[in-house]
């Protein structure tokens, strides 16, 4: 059964307009007609069947039929990824596996080393926010992790506050086990997580960062690159937590 996010909060009985590009797909795609079943999540992470009632051109209009119940699928565990924008399309596969592993907000960071810097008007954003709601769809979560406008590392830093720990791999922090650190730190469940681009941070950032309340930690003897950093970083975050 397809599955579509729609915003606000819903009732059995209701009905849920989908319009844009899931109206699209639906109509142009799918072939929707009325009397198709659909499966609709609402933006509390509630979770629906729904019968298509009416199908226009720009909107199609669901009625939910029935709530459904499901095991727990978001992690405990919420992370904030604050990745150093990479060249390419690296941060599409950034992106994408972060979501599918549970992380729940993504911040495009842009520093000193930052090559690619994107501009409100190029598109990637809301390219990134489009992937965020596709791999959530795809693996089943129950709302679609927040994609924010690119930030510097001065306004990354102040995000701290809201979290219980702020961690930063890099390549000169004191070469300690993950999980000792952990330990060490008492990180608690709302982490911010930074990681910088191709070619790092700088020994000034680090030190910034450091003053600013974050831990440097490190990923091991090798250094990886920027998307394999950030990816492994959070999966070994979520197994030490028993949430993968």
């Amino acid at each position: 059964m397809n599955r579509f996010f729609v915003e606000g909060a819903f009732e059995v009985g209701q009905r849920a307009g989908l319009t844009g590009a899931d109206a699209y797909k639906l109509t142009s795609v799918l072939r929707a007609a009325p009397g198709d079943r659909v499966e609709i999540l609402d933006g509390h992470s509630r979770r629906f069947t729904g019968i298509v009632r009416e199908v226009g051109r720009d909107r199609v209009e669901v009625e939910l039929t029935a709530a459904l119940e499901e095991g727990q699928r978001e992690a405990s565990l919420a992370i904030t990824l604050a990745q150093g924008i990479p060249k390419g399309q690296k941060m599409d596969f950034v992106v994408e596996k972060a979501v599918e592993l549970g992380v729940r907000r993504i911040v495009p960071l842009v520093s000193e080393r930052t090559v690619a810097r994107p501009e409100g008007r190029d598109g990637k954003v809301e390219r990134w926010r489009r992937l965020a709601k596709s791999a959530a769809l795809q693996c089943g979560r129950g709302y679609v992790p927040e994609v924010t406008a690119p930030l510097d590392l001065d306004a990354v830093l102040t995000l701290g506050a809201a979290h219980d720990a702020v961690l930063m791999p890099w390549e000169l922090a004191e070469p300690r086990p993950l999980r000792e650190r952990l330990d060490e730190i008492g990180a608690g469940r709302r982490l911010l997580v930074i990681v910088g681009p191709e070619g790092g941070l700088s020994q000034r950032e680090a030190e910034q960062a450091r003053v600013a309340g974050a831990h440097l930690i490190s990923l091991g003897p090798r250094i990886l690159r920027t998307e394999t950093a950030a990816l492994v970083l959070m999966a070994a975050l979520y197994a030490l937590r028993g949430e993968l």
